[in-house]
Order: C-alpha cells, then structure tokens, then sequence
C-alpha cells in the first residue's frame, strides 16, 4: 500500500511537509485577525472593545488549533528539524506562549470582573496580543536569515517583528469591517488603510532579504525560465494591494454587501506571501541546513501518522467551518449568562 504513490521516502515526507505549510497558512490567516483585533483594543472606545472582542469570541480558541496542529505534525513528522528550530527559537518561543496564555485568561476575566477592573485586563488582552504577534514576527525573521545568530539576523527579526504585528491589525481591521457596522466599522477602515503599509513593507522587506541569504534562493527567484513563471505572484501581489486600497477607500460610501471585499484581498496576500516563501525554502525545513527528506522519520512511522491526521484534519476543519457558519454575520454582544 506504502508503494501505491512511488517511493515513501518521498511522497512522505513532502505530504507532511504540504499538511505543515497548510496548517500554518490558515493559523496566520484565522489567528492573524483576532490578534490583529487585540492589537487595535487602544485605539478604540470601552463599548467599542467590547464589540471587538465579541466580533471574535465564536472563533479565537479554534483558530489556535491550527498552530497546535502545525506544531505537532513538524515534531512527529521531522523530530530533527523540530529540535534544531525549537533550540534555535527557545526565547521567543516562550514570549508567544506565554502571550497566548496572557490573552486567553484576559479574554475570560475581562467579561467576568466588576467594572473597575476591566481596564486593567483590556490592557492584558492587548499586551498578551502583542507579545504574541512581535514573538511570531521575530521567530520568522529569523527563521528568514537561517536562524543565524548575529547582530544582522537579529535586527532584520525585529523588523519582521513590528511589519507581521502591523500586517496583523490590518486583517484585524478587515476582519472588524466584515463583522461590525456604524462608528466603528468606519473607524476599522481608516485603520486598514493603516496597516495595509506596514503589510506592505514587511512582504518588501522578507521578498529582498530571502534571495539576498542564499545564493540558492537567488537562482530560485532569478534564474531563467523561473524569474518568467513565476513573474505572476509579485504582479498579482501589487495588485491586490493597489485593489484593496481602492477598495478601503470607497467601499465606506456603498452597501454593507461589500464588506467582505478587504478581508477577502488581505488574506489572499498572505497567501500569496506564504507560497513565496514555502518555494524559497523548499527542500529545507532547517534553511540551507535540513531538507524535509533528511528530517523525515521513517516511512513507516510516518504512514501510520498520516493515516491519523486523515482522520484529525477533516474534524478540526469541520467545527472551524461550522463555527463560521453560526457565528456569520455581524457581531453580536458577547455574553456569558
């Protein structure tokens, strides 16, 4: 049965490699705009906070499923390569766990506690979101400059820290525009508008530095006929952003059956963000040091895991999307009697 496909050690070890990417690519997407929302909890009025976090209430727990998902297929599928990044990404790592937990306990005790007190855990939301989102930007850049440990890796990793943490509030604003209406809904567009520079810097920023790295991925990117057929990815990019800016811009003055337009545009520069980097890198799940085949277990064992994420994949995409089915529409408030 192992043969059916060709060679295990092969189509293994890339499945599981495509199953990782996916997990990722929705955890950025889903988890992006509800931590892009707390990251906006400051700029916004109390009544209007708790619109926000209601906006996101239904789905912020599940849509974290995906990165336990991420995480587990890499340690079970590629044991080598989840140690050497975990090893290299141990501090940060621990800043983003501990800010999810920050947020998930400031998300109940907000709703919970006597009103004096709620500022003081709206403030924790926020800090818990932004510990989060500034962990997960820096662990890219580094994981961008080859987990090096140099002075350069590590400022190029704070500046991917600030862009995903502004990228993030701009598909939070989206996500606000698609799930509330009135001042606030207006408020959410102007700071889309905002966000969508630091999304736009932060693409530019990574797009320069990965081929800069690696001579590898230069000839990824540049060589012939590669640099033609892959030209429709930047152009389809500067698109979008020149899109969902006309669309930030006009879609306040027409029918709120358009407010899904800018979610709709910015997730799909994540996307097309994420393709550019997983072909940067691919064969490397440890860049320019471990490739998916060498950190692969053993085909065997990977069969039996691939047989069980069958299974897991379906169910946690079932609940999600159903989620999204009966929480659809505009937010309501958030209540806990």
């Amino acid at each position: 049965m192992m043969t059916l496909f060709g060679d295990p050690a092969v189509w293994l070890p890339l499945a599981f490699a495509g199953l990782m990417g996916l997990s990722i690519l929705i955890y950025v997407v889903l988890d992006g705009f509800d931590l892009g929302v707390g990251l906006l909890t400051p700029l916004a009025t109390s009544a209007e906070k708790d619109k926000m976090v209601a906006s996101i209430g239904p789905f912020w727990d599940a849509n974290e499923t995906w990165l336990v998902l991420a995480v587990g297929l890499l340690l079970v599928a590629f044991p080598v390569a989840h140690g050497a990044i975990l090893t290299a990404l141990y501090l940060p790592v621990a800043v983003m766990l501990i800010g999810l937990i920050l947020r998930g306990v400031a998300f109940e005790f907000r709703a919970k506690v006597p009103a004096p007190r709620k500022p003081l855990w709206n403030r924790l939301f926020f800090t818990g979101s932004a510990m989060t989102s500034l962990s997960q930007g820096y662990m890219l850049g580094l994981y961008v400059m080859g987990l090096s440990n140099t002075p350069a890796a590590h400022a190029f990793a704070a500046l991917t820290a600030v862009f995903l943490s502004v990228g993030y509030s701009a598909i939070g604003a989206a996500w606000l525009i698609l799930k509330t209406e009135g001042a606030l809904q207006q408020k959410a567009y102007d700071w889309a508008r905002g966000g969508l520079w630091g999304l736009v810097l932060g693409i530019g920023a990574i797009s320069i530095a990965t081929p800069l790295v690696s001579e590898r991925i230069w000839d990824h990117w540049f060589s012939v006929p590669e640099i033609f057929l892959l030209a429709p990815l930047p152009l389809l990019s500067v698109g979008l952003v020149i899109g969902l800016w006309i669309a930030l811009r006009k879609l306040p003055d027409l029918p709120q059956d358009h407010c899904w337009i800018p979610f709709a545009m910015t997730s799909a520069l994540f996307v097309l963000a994420f393709f550019g980097l997983a072909y940067s890198f691919y064969p490397y799940v440890v860049p320019e040091q471990i490739t998916i085949y060498e950190a692969a277990a053993a085909p065997e064992s990977l069969f039996i895991i691939l047989c069980g994420a069958l299974v897991v994949l379906p169910i946690i995409s079932g609940y999600s999307i159903l989620a999204y089915r009966i929480f659809g529409g505009k937010a309501q408030d958030l209540r806990y009697d």
